[in-house]
């Protein structure tokens, strides 16, 4: 195809060519055959242009948090006889004009490696490709393309911030409290509960001492009670989030997220416009979720109550509760869940002004974490998590920071707790 030089030198020599026509000037007829001889020979070089080239592109890592570095290596070998010509590629990048990388003549067998980086300063889904390589004539006014390379996507994660763990809870999740398993006899197996027997289990472990006195068989039950669940909310309701706090938000999640997923915990992740994600263990658990946070986006038909009515009737194990903007009616709503769950911790971000001083009040035993642009979160949590002791509410003061809140991770019920003046 012709490119733009190519278009303005054919319109030029056929303008030559109308003038020479109506002046009688013999020159210009020459100079405008020279013009439309040159495209001709454009086009019979880059039709007569064959490569034989080995195009190899990887992206690693195809996977990254906001921050870190990805890029892209376009490895390009010549199967030619012949030295190839210059050859430009071109890989478009969502978000950017793409890169273009031109490589100068190969010979035969010859390969060479042009490398670029990704935007990754923010999360979401890169994608790259397809690349094309381009062949052009010496003068630039004839080029013809074909696709190296299919298109491929680049997921960018969640900023994650290195934090503690949510202290595990007791008393309130039949999952949680104990650090260590109850040993049962030699066969190393973990002594939970007793349940009733059902066809198939193995009659070895009917417990005759509980049967007798139930006067139905009973069956030891074995589990990991050490193994504690951990649910997030994330308030992502358009009218309460701008750019920059919903950032701080998906990240604050994001990082509780991993600290607990990497503490082995069950994991649930619930965000307020109706996503669920259950419970689970595990690296591709985690990965999932990292996965969903780094899509996700603001949404206005988000309902912070609806959410709310569903963590009551499913509680159990620590809550984190993510949210921006919240009135004190809503933040009531949340701190009543408190009853539900063993432990609570409120995150409130603040994205618009990044002034974490104000103080919030905040009804029943929480706790509650201001953070901003101001105010790391991985640090306010960390010295929050750090300070708190259980049996008791805490009042939490980052003055490095210029931020105030309020820390507890197991306080005494009923105390109500506010923002710190």
């Amino acid at each position: 195809m012709l490119t733009r030089q190519g278009w303005l030198v054919v319109w030029g020599g056929v303008a030559l060519v109308v003038l020479a026509r109506l002046l009688g000037i013999n020159e210009l007829y020459v100079f405008g055959a020279v013009a439309l001889g040159l495209v001709a020979f454009a086009l019979l070089y880059v039709r007569l242009t064959r490569l034989d080239v080995e195009i190899d592109r990887t992206v690693h890592p195809a996977r990254v948090h906001a921050g870190q570095v990805s890029r892209v290596d376009v490895r390009l070998r010549n199967l030619r006889r012949t030295d190839t010509p210059v050859l430009r590629l071109r890989d478009p990048v969502s978000g950017t004009a793409g890169a273009e990388l031109l490589v100068p003549p190969l010979d035969q067998g010859a390969a060479t490696l042009a490398t670029y980086r990704l935007p990754t300063s923010r999360r979401g889904i890169v994608r790259v490709g397809p690349l094309r390589v381009v062949v052009s004539d010496p003068f630039g006014l004839v080029q013809a393309s074909s696709v190296g390379a299919p298109e491929v996507e680049v997921t960018v994660f969640p900023a994650i911030d290195d934090i503690r763990p949510v202290p595990l809870t007791s008393g309130h999740d039949p999952l949680a409290g104990a650090i260590r398993p109850h040993a049962l006899g030699k066969t190393g197996d973990d002594f939970y509960a007793l349940r009733p027997y059902v066809v198939g289990d193995d009659l070895r472990r009917i417990h005759w001492p509980s049967t007798a006195r139930h006067d139905e068989l009973l069956v030891r039950h074995q589990e990991q009670p050490w193994q504690g669940r951990t649910t997030v909310l994330l308030d992502v309701r358009r009218a309460a989030h701008d750019s920059v706090s919903l950032e701080l938000a998906v990240s604050a999640a994001a990082s509780v997220v991993m600290a607990n997923g990497a503490r082995h915990d069950l994991v649930r992740l619930v965000t307020t416009d109706g996503t669920d994600s259950g419970f689970g263990v595990g690296g591709n658990h985690s990965e999932a979720l990292l996965e969903h946070l780094a899509v996700i986006d603001a949404a206005g038909s988000a309902s912070l109550r609806t959410m709310l009515d569903l963590l009551n009737r499913s509680g159990g194990g620590a809550l984190v509760v993510v949210v921006a903007q919240i009135t004190s009616a809503e933040l009531s709503g949340v701190t009543r869940l408190r009853r539900r769950f063993g432990s609570l911790t409120v995150v409130q971000v603040d994205g618009a002004s990044g002034d974490t001083r104000a103080p919030v009040p905040v009804g029943g035993s929480a706790t509650l974490l201001r953070v901003g642009p101001g105010a790391p979160f991985g640090e306010v949590w960390d010295r929050a998590i750090a300070a708190s002791k259980p049996g008791r509410a805490a009042v939490h003061d980052v003055r490095g920071t210029g931020v105030k809140g309020v820390a507890a991770v197991n306080p005494v019920p009923d105390i109500p707790v506010g923002g710190a003046s």
